[in-house]
Protein backbone atom coordinates (compact mmCIF):
# COMPACT_ATOMS: atom_id res chain seq x y z
CA UNK A 1 0.00 0.00 0.00
CA UNK A 2 2.70 2.79 0.96
CA UNK A 3 4.08 1.85 -2.47
CA UNK A 4 0.74 3.01 -3.92
CA UNK A 5 0.98 6.02 -2.40
CA UNK A 6 4.65 6.99 -3.07
CA UNK A 7 4.03 8.95 -6.26
CA UNK A 8 1.57 10.99 -4.14
CA UNK A 9 4.55 12.28 -2.08
CA UNK A 10 6.29 14.54 -4.16
CA UNK A 11 3.13 16.22 -5.37
CA UNK A 12 1.56 16.91 -1.93
CA UNK A 13 4.68 18.37 -0.74
CA UNK A 14 5.05 20.42 -3.43
CA UNK A 15 1.71 21.08 -3.22
CA UNK A 16 2.56 22.54 0.35
CA UNK A 17 5.33 24.67 0.10
CA UNK A 18 3.02 26.22 -2.83
CA UNK A 19 0.21 27.28 -0.42
CA UNK A 20 3.32 28.48 2.26
CA UNK A 21 4.98 30.57 -0.36
CA UNK A 22 1.67 32.09 -2.09
CA UNK A 23 1.15 34.83 1.35
CA UNK A 24 4.85 35.61 1.02
CA UNK A 25 4.57 36.55 -2.48
CA UNK A 26 1.46 38.75 -1.72
CA UNK A 27 3.16 40.53 0.65
CA UNK A 28 6.29 41.62 -1.33
CA UNK A 29 4.61 44.32 -3.00
CA UNK A 30 3.37 46.17 -0.30
CA UNK A 31 6.89 45.93 0.84
CA UNK A 32 7.74 49.81 -1.02
CA UNK A 33 4.47 51.23 -0.42
CA UNK A 34 5.35 50.41 3.17
CA UNK A 35 8.68 51.86 2.97
CA UNK A 36 8.28 54.89 0.59
CA UNK A 37 4.14 56.24 -0.08
CA UNK A 38 3.55 56.76 3.72
CA UNK A 39 6.53 59.81 3.72
CA UNK A 40 5.38 61.42 0.89
CA UNK A 41 1.80 61.22 1.58
CA UNK A 42 2.07 62.88 5.17
CA UNK A 43 4.41 65.34 3.84
CA UNK A 44 1.82 66.85 0.95
CA UNK A 45 -0.99 67.45 3.26
CA UNK A 46 1.16 69.38 5.62
CA UNK A 47 2.72 71.19 3.79
CA UNK A 48 -0.25 72.38 2.28
CA UNK A 49 -1.77 72.80 5.53
CA UNK A 50 1.07 75.10 6.68
CA UNK A 51 0.40 77.61 3.65
CA UNK A 52 -3.06 77.56 4.69
CA UNK A 53 -2.15 78.71 8.14
CA UNK A 54 0.53 80.74 7.11
CA UNK A 55 -2.16 82.81 4.62
CA UNK A 56 -4.52 82.86 7.72
CA UNK A 57 -2.60 83.53 10.75
CA UNK A 58 -1.94 87.39 10.00
CA UNK A 59 -5.38 88.49 9.08
CA UNK A 60 -7.54 88.85 11.98
CA UNK A 61 -10.45 90.21 10.33
CA UNK A 62 -12.08 87.21 8.65
CA UNK A 63 -12.56 85.30 11.99
CA UNK A 64 -14.46 88.55 13.66
CA UNK A 65 -16.57 88.92 10.29
CA UNK A 66 -16.94 85.62 9.99
CA UNK A 67 -18.51 84.91 13.83
CA UNK A 68 -20.02 88.58 13.11
CA UNK A 69 -22.06 87.46 9.70
CA UNK A 70 -22.50 84.13 11.45
CA UNK A 71 -24.95 85.41 14.28
CA UNK A 72 -26.51 87.81 12.01
CA UNK A 73 -27.72 85.18 9.85
CA UNK A 74 -29.19 83.50 12.88
CA UNK A 75 -31.24 86.82 13.12
CA UNK A 76 -32.62 86.90 9.95
CA UNK A 77 -36.50 87.41 10.64
CA UNK A 78 -36.28 89.24 13.78
CA UNK A 79 -39.07 91.84 13.73
CA UNK A 80 -37.95 95.94 13.14
CA UNK A 81 -38.75 98.20 15.55
CA UNK A 82 -37.57 101.68 15.95
CA UNK A 83 -35.33 102.52 19.04
CA UNK A 84 -35.08 98.81 19.46
CA UNK A 85 -31.34 96.97 20.08
CA UNK A 86 -31.98 93.61 21.47
CA UNK A 87 -33.76 90.14 20.49
CA UNK A 88 -36.16 91.14 22.89
CA UNK A 89 -37.43 94.38 21.65
CA UNK A 90 -36.42 93.65 18.08
CA UNK A 91 -34.14 95.78 15.69
CA UNK A 92 -34.17 98.97 14.17
CA UNK A 93 -31.08 99.23 11.71
CA UNK A 94 -28.27 100.67 13.64
CA UNK A 95 -29.13 99.35 17.00
CA UNK A 96 -28.90 95.65 14.82
CA UNK A 97 -24.88 96.82 14.01
CA UNK A 98 -24.99 97.77 17.08
CA UNK A 99 -25.28 94.67 18.83
CA UNK A 100 -23.65 92.42 16.44
CA UNK A 101 -20.94 94.85 17.08
CA UNK A 102 -21.21 94.17 20.28
CA UNK A 103 -21.38 90.61 21.04
CA UNK A 104 -19.36 89.61 18.29
CA UNK A 105 -16.48 91.88 18.21
CA UNK A 106 -16.48 93.40 21.88
CA UNK A 107 -17.08 97.08 19.75
CA UNK A 108 -19.07 99.54 21.49
CA UNK A 109 -20.95 101.39 18.83
CA UNK A 110 -22.96 104.92 18.62
CA UNK A 111 -26.56 104.33 18.92
CA UNK A 112 -27.57 106.54 15.79
CA UNK A 113 -26.55 106.08 12.45
CA UNK A 114 -25.15 109.70 12.46
CA UNK A 115 -23.09 109.09 14.92
CA UNK A 116 -21.77 106.00 13.45
CA UNK A 117 -21.03 107.03 10.55
CA UNK A 118 -18.40 109.56 12.14
CA UNK A 119 -16.50 106.57 13.77
CA UNK A 120 -12.68 107.42 13.02
CA UNK A 121 -12.54 104.17 10.87
CA UNK A 122 -11.18 103.37 7.25
CA UNK A 123 -13.30 104.58 4.91
CA UNK A 124 -13.82 101.71 1.94
CA UNK A 125 -14.29 102.57 -1.57
CA UNK A 126 -17.91 100.64 -2.97
CA UNK A 127 -15.24 97.92 -4.92
CA UNK A 128 -13.24 97.12 -2.09
CA UNK A 129 -15.91 96.27 -0.08
CA UNK A 130 -14.91 93.10 2.63
CA UNK A 131 -17.63 90.95 4.65
CA UNK A 132 -18.07 92.76 7.65
CA UNK A 133 -18.15 96.29 6.41
CA UNK A 134 -20.45 98.63 7.84
CA UNK A 135 -22.87 100.12 4.95
CA UNK A 136 -24.65 103.40 5.30
CA UNK A 137 -27.28 104.90 3.20
CA UNK A 138 -29.53 108.08 2.76
CA UNK A 139 -33.01 108.40 1.30
CA UNK A 140 -31.87 107.91 -2.86
CA UNK A 141 -29.21 110.68 -2.43
CA UNK A 142 -31.31 112.85 -0.17
CA UNK A 143 -30.65 114.30 2.79
CA UNK A 144 -27.98 112.58 5.57
CA UNK A 145 -27.49 109.52 6.44
CA UNK A 146 -30.46 107.41 7.56
CA UNK A 147 -29.63 103.79 7.62
CA UNK A 148 -27.31 101.71 8.23
CA UNK A 149 -26.23 97.29 7.33
CA UNK A 150 -23.35 95.28 7.15
CA UNK A 151 -21.86 93.93 4.13
CA UNK A 152 -21.64 90.10 3.95
CA UNK A 153 -20.54 89.54 0.34
CA UNK A 154 -21.60 89.31 -3.34
CA UNK A 155 -22.97 92.95 -3.05
CA UNK A 156 -25.51 91.55 -0.60
CA UNK A 157 -25.58 93.27 2.82
CA UNK A 158 -27.58 92.31 6.53
CA UNK A 159 -29.72 94.91 8.22
CA UNK A 160 -33.01 95.38 9.73
CA UNK A 161 -35.50 97.20 7.63
CA UNK A 162 -38.73 98.18 8.28
CA UNK A 163 -41.87 96.54 9.80
CA UNK A 164 -43.09 96.28 6.74
CA UNK A 165 -40.35 94.64 4.82
CA UNK A 166 -39.90 91.67 7.61
CA UNK A 167 -37.14 93.16 10.26
CA UNK A 168 -33.81 91.61 9.96
CA UNK A 169 -33.19 90.67 6.15
CA UNK A 170 -30.56 90.51 3.31
CA UNK A 171 -30.54 92.91 0.56
CA UNK A 172 -28.56 93.86 -2.73
CA UNK A 173 -26.46 96.78 -3.40
CA UNK A 174 -27.39 96.65 -6.63
CA UNK A 175 -31.24 96.77 -6.13
CA UNK A 176 -32.57 100.29 -7.25
CA UNK A 177 -33.32 101.61 -4.31
CA UNK A 178 -30.24 101.02 -2.24
CA UNK A 179 -28.20 101.42 -5.17
CA UNK A 180 -29.22 105.07 -5.46
CA UNK A 181 -29.47 105.53 -1.84
CA UNK A 182 -25.63 104.10 -0.80
CA UNK A 183 -23.37 106.64 0.67
CA UNK A 184 -20.12 104.93 2.07
CA UNK A 185 -18.76 102.20 4.07
CA UNK A 186 -16.32 101.88 6.90
CA UNK A 187 -14.56 99.17 8.21
CA UNK A 188 -14.71 99.46 11.72
CA UNK A 189 -13.25 96.03 12.72
CA UNK A 190 -10.14 97.49 11.52
CA UNK A 191 -10.25 99.61 15.00
CA UNK A 192 -9.01 98.07 17.91
CA UNK A 193 -11.64 100.22 19.93
CA UNK A 194 -11.95 99.48 23.29
CA UNK A 195 -15.54 98.87 24.47
CA UNK A 196 -17.35 101.82 25.38
CA UNK A 197 -14.99 103.96 23.71
CA UNK A 198 -15.82 104.96 20.47
CA UNK A 199 -13.22 107.22 18.19
CA UNK A 200 -15.15 110.09 16.26
CA UNK A 201 -13.52 112.15 13.16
Amino acid sequence: MLNRFAPLVPLTFALFLAACAGPVQQSQPQQPIADGAPDSLLNEPSARDLADLTDDQPYQMPSLSDGLLERGFELVGTPYRFGGRSLKTGFDCSGFVGYLFKEEAGIQLPRSTREMINLNAPVIARNELQPGDIVFFNNRGRGRVSHAGIYIGDDQFIHSSSSRSGGVRVDSLDDRYWKASYMEAKRVLAMNTPAHHPLHR
